[in-house]
Order: C-alpha cells, then structure tokens, then sequence
C-alpha cells in the first residue's frame, strides 16, 4: 500500500462494496442527531439573534422576544406537519426538488434546488462560526482566530462524514442527545428554582441598562413594525434545517416514509420546546444582547464595554452557579452541538447534489459514492464552499446568519405550492371515499404551510435584503445559471455524439498512416517500432525532430547502420521547438489525405516513484496534450518499464491480494 492510500484508508476506513449500502440505513435513533443536529442546534444562536435585534429598541423591545419566540415555534410546526407530507408522497429522496420538478416543472426544481444549495453552505459556516463563538467563553485563546479554528473544524467534519453516513451518525449522536439533555435540564431546573421554589436568579447582564439605535428609539410606527420583522426572520434561523429529512429519506431503515415522518415530529416537538424554554428563562432572568456597535450597555447612565456572552452561556451560568459541573456541561453540549450542526449539510448536500448530477445540471463527479458509500465529492465541495465563506466572512455569525434562511423559505414555499399541486391532480382521478379524504387533509395542511412559508419569506426578503440577504439571492440566481447552463453542455454533448442514419461514424478511413516518434534509437523506440508494424498500417514511418544537429547526424547513421527497413523523416525546428514542428507535420498528412486516419505512437516510460514521473514523459504529455485536438489523429502510448516499475507493481500486487481477501472474508459472513 502506497502513502497516500495508507492515509486515505486511516482517515476514511476500508472500502465497503455497493452490496453492502443496506448496512449503511439509519435507524430512527440513529437518523434523529444525523438529520435533526442542524434544527436542534438553533436552539444555541436563534434566541440571541432575536435579542440582539430588539436590543436596538432598549429595553422596552425585550418583552416582545416570547411573542416572538411562539411564532416561531408556530411556524416549525406547521413546517414539520407539512413535510410529514412531503415524506410520504416523495421518499424517493428528492426532497424539495423532486416535489417542485414534478409539480411545477424544471425551472422550480432548479430555484429549489439553487436555494438549498446556498443554504447548505450557509448552514455549515453559520454553525461551525457559532460554535467557535461559544468556544471562546472556554477557551479565551481562540479569539482573533476564529476564522482558521473554524476552517479547521470544517475539515475534521469533512473527514468524518467521508468515512460513511452510519458510521459518522454513530458518532455524533452522543454530543446531540447531551445537547437535549443539558438544555432540556437546563430549562427545567431553572424554571423550578424560579417558579417553584421562588428563588431570584438574574443573569450576569441583568445589571446593566441597554442604549438603543437611535433609528428604532422611539420604538413606534414603522419602526416598530420593522424591527419586530426582522427580529422575527432571524429568529426564523430555527428552521433551517427541517427539510434535510425529506432529502434524506432512502438513508433510513425501513419503513422509510415512516421512520421518516416519526423522526421529523420528535425533531419538531423536541426543537419546539428547547426554544421555547430558553426564551422564558431569558425573560425570567432578565437577559439582555446587544448588538454592537448599533446599540449598548449603560450602568448607572453611563456606557461600559463588558465582554459578550451567548445566552446559553449566561442562563447556565445563573442557573448551575452553585454547581459548576452543570454550567461547563451545557456550554460543552453547547459547543459540539454547534459544530456538529453542519453534519445535517453534510448528509443533505452531497444527496442533492447527486440528484442534479443524475439530471445533468451538476457535474457527474457528484453522482457517484465514494469508497465508503457516502458521495464523496459532494462532501468534498460542500467543505470547500464553506470554508471560502467563513474566511471571507471572518467566522462572524451576526454577518453570516443575514444571509440565512432566505434559501430554506424559498425551498419551503415552493415546496408546499407544488404539494398542493400534487394532491389536486391526484383528486382527480382517486375514487375510494377514505383515500379522498386523507388527500383533502393533506392539502389543507401543505395549503396552510403554503400560506404561512409564503408570509415568512415575504418577511424574510424585506427585513434581511438591506442587511446582506441580496448576496445569498445573487449567489442563488448564479447558481440557477451555472446548472442551466450544465445542462445545456451535457444536452449538446448528447446531440452531437449520438449515433445517426448516416453511418458516418462507422465509414472506415481510406488508409491508416502510422507515425513513431524518435528521440533516439534505444529499446523504448524499438517496441514502438515493433508494435506500430504489428498493427499492419498502411504507410509506416519514423519521425524525428531536428533540434541538435549533431545528435540528429548521429541518429541518422545510427538508423542506416542498423538496418531498419522503415524510414525515418526528419523535420527542421530553428527555434529548437518539439512540439511544434511535430504537430505541422501531422496536421499536413491529414490535410494531403482527408480521409487517412494518423496514428502517432510515442514511446512513455513507465516508473515506479512519483519524482521520476517529473524527470520524463514531459514531452509526450505536452504533445498528447495538443493532439488531442486534431481531428482524425489517435495517440498511442507504447509503455517501456523501467526497472523502478516493479516496485510499483508489487504495491499494487499487494493491494490486489488485500481486496481478494476482503472480498472473501465479506462473502463468508
């Protein structure tokens, strides 16, 4: 095994054959943190973005955040009932795009299907940034690093997830049910302390008054009305992420549709209640956000700079004061949630993007599945995507999560448009009494999604199109153009490379014109000679390039003395030019004789360490390189091994023995 496989098969694990996809299916335990790690995660930054957007009102903005916070929860579960549909109708696995592109044509598919892309990308930058947010309040280091931690973190992701579907839920299904359990014991605890038991406990910013913008002051009118709205869309932030599941239907064990459908209520019901119970303690302990440098903290009448604290950290550390284990559990859970919030893109992009590379509007290097049977280069280029982001972005959230949602209400409103579309045409022609019914409440909830996603995004698009929306809008029309455009290429390549009646392509040429190029007369030149005379061309020559014109003499005497009974052409190059002289000449015997077909054979040598590879072979690439486009002109390559070669057949012969014994151990179990 070579370096580089040794690595890759340390990071990644041994190949697992396509027999074997059933052992990858996900039980409902399993598919709960793998799929629902994104929407439970919002939990940890959709409270603050609320706060830190009323905080630009004072004080008087914060008693809104529950009103606020039950409209989101709202929404979620409308969302969550309308996707149960959704699952049932389409567990294909194409999600939004499969619903929109059956129901409402090609162009919706690639709206929904641009819009989830972008939001993927988003997802993964926002929630690593989010974490390495957290991840300050335990480790002071990071700060003014964060965008080089979070790259990282999105490389440790991008190496897990490669390593399979199953097997990187597994593990990080640990970090997501101690996430639950410590914010569910978090909310508990602290509303027994307070509503039981009466005790006071205020959080660490309650002290100080807040500064407000002086644009929303006043806090009446249109400005109230605007704040409250965009308040509310980044509050919205807590939804991302419900659709993955409808994406992600074929990785659960069966009953697909139904496992499916049960682990998108428990996501709704579980997500629900975290985020409602972190918004009360919010207001129980009087926590306060602010959104520097836009608004600001006051004691005693006068500013003061206080280092920020999330208020997951805050509530933790009011809550758990006198028992610190609890305080660095929920801000630990707190942080890998954060992190590992990005595994929902993770599964969800690399699938979509499969999906569009089947269609032809993505490149097919996306279509198939890696050594481990997850899509490898989905997981590749989502990571890379990201990464560009959070750099460009600085791992700074509050300017990230402006581009959020936008994608996820587009993929939601398009979505529940195209459900309704489905249950009418289905009404149509079904004629049993208790199916009719079932579609009509069907329809009656995706018709309320349909209403309720469509206000949303309405909202979203009005309050975030100022604050940095327009770019994940612009992003979402480029990409809209680049898989139109895919598309077009692949069809024209279709187009063209079909067969037709003319039998054109099956004509045989007139004459086959073989030409071997010479450097100089040593055993590689023989067996090209050898071989290009054993394939009975019809006009066989040599070809050699007159740079050096004493090693060209000498070639020529060498040739004569040796007696070999085909000649050998020589060509002028003033300017010491290889490549040129020898692609004219080859050019010209196509245009002498249209319908001759030109074989060039090169002699390559064939090595067994990288570094050699640099030494030769230079010139032969260069030429196949520009071959390639002559029309009516084959290349072969006529291989020479050169002593080094046998090591790397060795290596190879080892592989060959290792998978011969994977194969059999797989077939005895």
């Amino acid at each position: 095994m070579n370096p580089g496989e040794f690595i890759k098969r340390l990071l990644v694990g041994r190949r697992l054959r396509s027999a074997q996809l059933g052992e990858t299916l996900l039980p409902k335990r399993i598919a709960l943190p793998v799929f629902a790690s994104d929407a439970l995660s919002s939990v940890a930054y959709a409270p603050d973005e609320i706060l830190l957007t009323l905080s630009l009102a004072g004080l008087v903005a914060y008693s809104f955040s529950w009103k606020i916070a039950i409209l989101v929860a709202l929404v979620m579960l409308v969302v969550v009932a309308s996707y149960r549909q959704n699952v049932h109708a389409y567990p294909s696995g194409g999600g939004d795009y499969e619903v929109a592109t059956t129901n409402l044509g090609g162009n919706a598919g690639l709206t929904v299907a641009s819009a989830l892309l972008v939001d993927y990308v988003l997802t993964v930058a926002v929630s690593i940034s989010s974490g390495v947010q957290n991840a300050k309040s335990v480790f002071p280091f990071i700060d003014g690093h964060e965008p080089w931690v979070a790259a990282g973190a999105a490389l440790v992701l991008m190496a897990l997830n490669l390593r399979g579907v199953r097997e990187s839920g597994t593990l990080f299904a640990i970090p997501t049910y101690c996430f639950m359990i410590a914010i569910i014991s978090m909310v508990g605890f602290g509303l027994f302390r307070i509503l039981v038991l009466g005790q006071d406990i205020q959080a660490h910013s309650a002290q100080y008054g807040v500064e407000a913008d002086p644009k929303y002051s006043a806090f009446a009118g249109f400005a109230m009305v605007a704040l409250l709205a965009r308040s509310f869309s980044s509050g919205c932030a807590a939804l991302t992420g419900v659709e993955a599941i409808s994406n992600g239907v074929p990785a659960f064990q069966k009953p697909k549709s139904k496992n499916a459908a049960t682990t998108l209520l428990l996501l709704g019901t579980i997500a629900v209640s975290m985020l409602i119970g972190v918004v009360a303690l919010a207001n129980l302990t009087n926590l306060k956000l602010i959104d520097a440098p836009f608004s600001h903290y006051t004691l005693n009448g006068q500013r003061v700079e206080v280092v920020e604290e999330t208020a997951i950290g805050q509530l933790s550390a009011a809550i758990f004061s006198d028992f610190r284990p609890g305080f660095y559990f929920v801000v630990a859970a707190t942080m890998l949630i954060l992190f590992l919030a990005a595994n929902t893109a993770f599964n969800g992009f690399p699938v979509l993007g499969s999906i569009l590379a089947r269609d032809g509007y993505l490149p097919r290097q996306l279509y198939t599945r890696g050594d481990r049977l997850a899509y490898s280069n989905g997981i590749i280029t989502l990571a890379a995507l990201a990464i560009v982001l959070i750099i460009a972005f600085r791992a700074d959230v509050t300017a990230l999560i402006q581009l959020y949602v936008i994608g996820v209400f587009v993929s939601f409103t398009v979505s529940q448009l195209g459900m309704l579309r489905h249950w009418t045409r289905h009404l149509q022609t079904e004629t049993k009494p208790r199916v009719r019914a079932q579609m009509k409440r069907s329809r009656i909830i995706n018709g309320i999604g349909l209403t309720m996603t469509g206000t949303v995004l309405v909202i979203v698009l009005l309050s975030k199109f100022a604050q940095g929306a327009y770019i994940a809008i612009i992003a979402m029309v480029a990409l809209f153009a680049l898989m139109k455009s895919i598309r077009r290429h692949y069809d024209r390549v279709t187009e063209v490379t079909a067969l037709d009646d003319t039998r054109q392509e099956r004509t045989l040429p007139s004459r086959v014109r073989a030409v071997v190029l010479v450097s100089k007369l040593h055993k590689p030149t023989a067996r090209a000679l050898a071989f290009a005379k054993a394939s009975q061309p019809s006009v066989l020559e040599a070809l050699t390039v007159a740079v050096d014109p004493e090693e060209t003499d000498k070639l020529v005497e060498q040739w004569q003395d040796a007696g070999i009974d085909i000649p050998l052409k020589v060509v002028a190059s003033p300017y010491r030019d290889v490549t040129g002289p020898i692609l004219d000449y080859v050019r010209n015997l196509r245009s002498d004789s249209p319908r001759d077909v030109v074989t060039v054979y090169i002699p390559e040598y064939v090595v067994g360490h990288w570094w050699e590879q640099i030494l030769h072979n230079q010139s032969a690439l260069r030429l196949k390189a520009r071959l390639l486009f002559t029309p009516g002109v084959m290349m072969t390559s006529v291989p020479y091994l050169l002593e080094s070669s046998s090591k790397a057949e060795e290596r190879m012969v080892r592989d060959d023995r290792r998978s011969r014994r994977r194969r059999r151990r797989y077939v005895d179990q």
